[in-house]
């Protein structure tokens, strides 16, 4: 029989063609193979997504007239041969001829969804609707099959069905085929090395990630697995709170119904859609967690979205769904663009829009959602000024005593009572109610309002408030002692004289003998303790900040070193200091210094024993 080869290298022999992949590379299956896709599932998300773009192009040519025939029930199929140790992909979709298989498979790189998008571009504004625009996502069949058959028939009338054989290399087989319905089988003999996808849960599994809300339905093991009209992909107004919740269990079985939700609807100047949900944060950060999904034309991609999603709102949950994210050729990682910092963007705005519309329409409501959403509300205002603009308006503080208020109300509300002496506010605050009692009850004695400042980025948001309110400090409310925390420029008067004062304050350096102690003597009112220790409000505010970073610096290492104020005008110092017995006064100076030590939970272990064993003697 004789052979004809043509100008392109293809030998036909009856009816067989043979010839050469088009590539640039003797090389590209092994490239394909090891660095194209980092896993190798991957191969199942883009042979069903190309398939669903078959029956997605066929749907859009009976649109535009061109093609008359049934459409029937489109549909992909995905079956597994574990004898056979094969995986076929079908549809019922477009199909192709022996030439448009020269052309779209034996190019490599050369897409189909593209030259089908340039060829109806005056007649489709849906270009959503084809979701394959790489032209190597076939070959990632090549990454765990040792031979790819396709058997297809086009829609076209008239058009013979083809077979097109390659076991891996950059020679194929062409020849006719035995397909009586349009369409396109993948079957994929599987590698030795890949038998791990001769499973049928491991299948399931992947298409479930991948394929989970694809357009047209997908069918394994005689079920369909996706849903083809995710809540995403519907108008606002045909939705209800349920089926928003309902979503939200479909995503995240395992989560607490979500507070509210955006849902995202955007065509210009880019294309988005998504739903994100708010989840209950309380005081920790859940990056991990559950993640935002990204989704490109309903195909599962990533849900690593850092660069899509502000950081601060990698903590909502849901779906992201854009054509315009530009991906890499594999689909497994984004490429930074001005598209993603629009989307980054309006991400951002659409969330500060809701929370502001949420507390001007239910302040009540939005109040006793703050301790959910605070934290990512207080993460957003250190890291991104844009959103700091409004969120300045709904940010609410909280007391010790559950009141809640914005900035601007709780400027004025402390205004007449605690303004130091250089006219600026003084904004008292716990970390902690327990540990930190005592020195509350003393400013609440004194009229000052104490906010609650236990998250566990509030450190970092204190020094930012400080930076961007006019003459506003914050001082942990035991940083100082009481006259001290908000300097009025008033002194008590002591009921010392200096020469008391001078030996009051050498007999408890000669007991406490610890030079990281700074013992001074101080006139303050009668009901104050008759010690109290402190930590200057800049040296705990940066070793804070350091033990939260993880990180050793130069404020991590610094030397411990606290106030030890002695009360000249508390009762029990007078009696200590005109003690005679030497045994009796120092047994009082560790004593009243212990005390001290409990009120800020720093007396542990055998200091501890030791005080209360003396305590009990002395009763």
């Amino acid at each position: 029989m004789e052979t004809v080869q043509n100008e392109k290298g293809e030998s036909t022999q009856g009816g067989s063609t043979r010839g050469q992949i088009s590539i640039h590379t003797e090389n590209i299956f092994p490239i394909i193979k090891k660095f194209l896709y980092s896993d190798h599932e991957i191969f199942l998300r883009e042979l069903v997504s190309n398939a669903v773009d078959a029956t997605q192009k066929l749907r859009q040519l009976s649109s535009f007239g061109e093609f008359g025939g049934e459409l029937g029930d489109l549909k992909v199929t995905v079956s597994l041969n574990e004898e056979a140790k094969t995986i076929t992909v079908s549809d019922n979709g477009i199909g192709m001829t022996a030439d448009e298989i020269k052309k779209y498979i034996n190019q490599i790189a050369f897409s189909g969804a593209s030259d089908f998008l340039e060829k109806y571009k005056d007649k489709t504004d849906d270009k959503g609707a084809i979701i394959g625009h790489f032209g190597l996502g076939f070959y990632s069949a090549f990454m765990v099959a040792e031979e790819v058959e396709i058997v297809t028939k086009s829609y076209r009338d008239g058009a013979e069905p083809a077979r097109w054989v390659c076991d891996g290399s950059t020679e194929y087989e062409l020849t006719s085929a035995d397909r009586a319905e349009r369409g396109t089988d993948i079957i994929l003999h599987i590698a030795p090395d890949s038998e791990e996808f001769l499973d049928k849960a491991r299948l399931r599994t992947i298409l479930e990630k991948y394929a989970r809300f694809l357009p047209t339905p997908v069918e394994f093991d005689g079920q369909i697995i996706n849903n083809t009209t995710p809540i995403w992909t519907k108008s606002p107004a045909d939705l209800t709170d349920e089926d928003y919740k309902s979503f939200y269990r479909e995503l995240y079985p395992m989560g607490e119904e979500p507070l509210f939700w955006i849902h995202l609807n955007v065509d210009y100047p880019f294309n988005l859609t998504g739903i994100l949900y708010f989840p209950r944060i309380k005081n920790e950060l859940r990056f991990q967690r559950e993640k935002i999904q990204l989704y490109s034309r309903q195909v599962f991609i990533t849900d690593e979205v850092k660069d899509v999603v502000p950081d601060f709102l990698m903590m909502l949950h849901g779906v992201i769904d854009s054509p315009d994210i530009p991906l890499n050729v594999s689909r497994s990682f984004l490429q930074a663009d001005s598209s993603v910092k629009k989307i980054n963007g309006y991400i951002t705005r659409k969330v500060a829009d809701k929370l502001n519309d949420l507390f001007n329409a239910d302040r009540k409501g939005f109040e006793e959602k703050f301790d959910d959403i605070g934290l990512f509300i207080k993460y957003g205002i250190l890291s991104d000024e844009k959103f700091w603009e409004k969120a300045k308006n709904f940010v609410l503080l909280k007391n010790t005593v559950g009141e809640y208020a914005t900035l601007d109300e709780y400027r004025e509300k402390i205004q007449a009572n605690q303004t130091d002496k250089n006219e600026t506010l003084v904004f008292l605050y716990t970390t902690d109610r327990k540990q930190q009692d005592a020195y509350i009850a003393s400013a609440v004695r004194r009229g000052y309002d104490v906010l609650l400042m236990d998250n566990v980025i509030d450190s970092h948001f204190i020094n930012a408030l400080e930076q961007k309110l006019e003459k506003v400090h914050f001082q942990r409310v035991d940083a100082d002692t009481l006259d001290k925390l908000i300097d009025k420029g008033l002194n008590n008067e002591s009921v010392l004289s200096e020469d008391d004062r001078t030996k009051l304050k050498e007999v408890f350096e000669q007991v406490l003998d610890n030079k990281s102690l700074n013992v001074s003597i101080e006139a303050q009112p009668v009901d104050e303790l008759p010690v109290t220790i402190t930590m200057p409000e800049f040296m705990r505010r940066m070793k804070d900040m350091a033990a939260l970073s993880g990180e050793q610096s130069f404020y991590g290492n610094l030397p411990v070193s606290y106030n030890v104020v002695v009360n000249a005008n508390h009762p029990l110092i007078g009696k200590l200091l005109s003690e005679t017995d030497s045994e009796t006064q120092t047994a009082l100076v560790k004593q009243v210094y212990d005390l001290a030590l409990l009120a800020q939970n720093m007396l542990t272990g055998a200091e501890l024993t030791a005080f209360v064993r003396r305590t009990v003697e002395r009763l």
